[in-house]
């Protein structure tokens, strides 16, 4: 799709200037957290270091796979970064390869080196795609041209980072091992290059950063800053030589209005320009694209002549692709020595060659700086749900390295999605879902992780003859699936009783460890002309053509008829236990009425029961006192 090798060969360091002061970080919230997650790595490498002009530089990190490698002329870099790379052969690295850098979400300036130098004494260019975020962007196709092969080159471009994983991955041609000498990552502001207006879903792809007047300039190239770690080229290599022009300098003045949100555009930028020697001439500007894309141009101005003090002096016409698009009069503008910037979208190209054009009004043009941006749009993406749920199953299923299982699981669409994985797009809304994943016969040793719940379109999932084991995750029984083979495995546990959707037509689960009942609206698929094998499962029970299941236990202990049976029992004991002790208690009462009365009887009752003890007694005396008178016995108190 894009093939952009901007060759950026630093054999011969421009001279140094003087760093431009850092903006105060308090000032933007998005500076002082996102400096925190730029990255220079040093892709190969295997010790951090810090380069000539202070860069710091990570030994190879992030990486999915692959192998480090030395070019085969080092001694003619001399940045060190420059000198290794990591290189992925595709029978060991899959096809699809990449670097998954931790990052906040936010947008992300990111800049490859590539160089092959016969690393491999194959003197044969790998041809292999490159793609950010899901996105492809770059191109490699083999034979490269021989100063990108030999000397190297740069590529840069503006993208956006959704979740917390930035993806650059490799994929590979045929069997061509991808390449890359160098990784860096910095962060953009997110309203910078009018996001407010384009959108941050657009990957902007540099297609030429030109300073005017000056060389090459940069983080890690010079001692110049730019808050976004730009790399700004002489535009000697796009200027028309025909045209004969003379550099401009601020000859000490201050720039104002650079170095500003959200472009933080570095102020060394405008401190250079060129202008036209003659003054019928026009400044032009050819640069290479790709017709197929937009392309936002921005044009970099600030007025250092001295000569020009009042609006009307120098005013210029802006034509691109032969169309005249806007009349310049910078003094008009801004005054004097202050940044002036000014961008334009063009759209349905049809010459591979842009050409831009400073066409003169009153006196010369002038430009301190040219930016041109393809503007690729975000390919769609798989559902982040499924993302992050094909990741944990990459975990746990232990997928080889050789299977390429790295970046999105579904993007981008003109590649191939991971080894054994189908997708579509999703039918209910937006992005890619997991429709089919087959993976027989891969050697894969782990289990199913739960979070394959989150694939609720998958039709189709095949993990027979592996051996994986573990229990059937609940999340197996989305409606959507169809087809079901996890036969010859050594999954253990009961089947859960949610496998066994309306749609499933095939469940093989036969040769594993399973038991338990198996559940009716499961078996119920062979019922309704569906194929269903539990064969070689020795603990399965409960449906015809398997043992019955024991009444109470299963192999897990009490099932639940048991549990129930266990209950009621218990019940019933300790009801009658009740009943008895209250029986008992009963009939202890009766006996205490018969024989005596109870310590605790009504008072009022003993003061009575005594009086008739007493009454008796007293009548027991007198009939006997009675008796012994009829008898002829005299009382002792009779008078004297």
């Amino acid at each position: 799709m894009l093939l952009v090798l901007f060759l950026l060969l630093f054999l011969s360091v421009p001279p140094l200037f003087l760093a431009d002061p850092a903006p105060n970080l308090a000032t933007d919230p998005f500076l002082s957290g996102a400096l925190n997650h730029s990255y220079n790595i040093d892709c190969g490498g295997t010790a951090n270091f810090t380069s000539t002009f202070g860069r710091p530089w990570l030994s190879d990190r992030f990486y999915s796979g692959g192998s480090a490698g030395m070019i085969a002329e080092p001694h003619r870099f001399a940045q060190p970064q420059e000198r290794t790379l990591r290189f992925f052969p595709p029978s060991s690295s899959g096809k699809k390869s990449c670097y998954s850098v931790p990052v906040l979400p936010g947008r992300y300036y990111i800049r490859t080196f590539t160089i092959y130098d016969n690393y491999d004494s194959k003197l044969r260019s790998p041809s292999y795609d490159v793609s950010i975020e899901g996105t492809l962007v770059f191109t490699y196709r083999s034979p490269w041209p021989e100063q990108a092969s030999k000397s190297g080159a740069y590529s840069d471009l503006i993208a956006p980072v959704v979740d917390s994983i930035a993806d650059i991955c490799f994929y590979s041609i045929a069997t061509d091992p991808p390449v890359i000498a160098s990784l860096e990552l910095a962060p953009v502001h997110p309203l910078a290059y009018d996001a407010a207006t384009t959108g941050t879903d657009m990957i902007l792809v540099n297609y030429g950063r030109l300073t005017s007047g000056a060389n090459l300039f940069g983080p890690g190239f010079t001692n110049d800053t730019d808050q976004f770690a730009r790399v700004w080229q002489t535009d000697s290599d796009f200027r028309s030589s025909n045209i004969k022009v003379k550099a401009l300098s601020a000859g000490g003045h201050q720039i104002m209005g650079s170095n500003q949100q959200p472009n933080f555009f570095p102020t060394r930028l405008y401190e250079t320009a060129v202008t036209t020697v003659n003054a019928k001439d026009a400044l032009e500007y050819q640069m290479p694209i790709d017709t197929r894309l937009s392309y936002m141009v921005w044009f970099h101005f600030a007025e250092i002549d001295v000569s020009v003090t009042s609006a009307g002096q120098r005013v210029f016409d802006i034509v691109i692709g032969g169309n005249n698009v806007t009349q310049i009069d910078i003094f008009k503008e801004v005054g004097g020595f202050t940044a002036f910037k000014w961008f334009h979208i063009m759209e349905n190209l049809t010459d591979p060659i842009l050409k831009v054009q400073l066409v003169p009004v009153v006196g010369q043009p002038i430009l301190c700086g040219l930016e041109n941006y393809g503007m690729v749009p975000l390919d769609t993406a798989t559902v982040p749900a499924q993302v992050a749920a094909m990741r944990a199953l990459k975990e746990s299923l232990k997928i080889p390295a050789r299977m390429g299982w790295n970046g999105d699981p579904c993007a981008p669409g003109t590649w191939d999605a991971w080894e054994g994985v189908t997708c579509q797009r999703n039918p209910k809304g937006s992005g890619l879902v997991v429709t089919h994943l087959d993976l027989a016969s891969q050697g894969l040793k782990g289990f199913i992780s739960d979070q394959i719940g989150f694939l609720t379109n998958l039709v189709s999932l095949n993990l027979s003859y592996n051996s994986l084991g573990g229990n059937l995750p609940w999340g197996l029984g989305h409606d959507s699936l169809v087809m079901l083979d996890l036969s010859s495995n050594k999954f253990i546990g009961d089947i859960p009783d949610s496998l066994g959707s309306n749609n499933l037509q095939t469940a093989l689960l036969n040769n594993n460890e399973l038991g338990g009942q198996v559940p009716e609206k499961l078996y119920s698929i062979g019922v309704h002309g569906g194929i269903i094998d539990l064969s070689g499962n020795k603990g399965l029970c409960g449906v015809p053509t398997l043992p019955a299941c024991p009444v109470f236990w299963n192999k897990k202990g009490l099932n639940t008829t048991g549990k129930i049976a266990l209950a009621a029992s218990c019940a019933f004991i300790i009801f009658a236990a009740l009943l008895v002790a209250f029986v008992i208690y009963v009939k202890r009462r009766e006996n205490d009425y018969d024989f005596d009365f109870p310590q605790d009887f009504n008072f009022s009752s003993a003061i009575a029961a005594k009086r008739n003890r007493y009454q008796r007694a007293k009548s027991f005396m007198q009939l006997e006192m009675e008796t012994q008178s009829s008898n002829g016995l005299h009382s002792n108190d009779t008078g004297i």
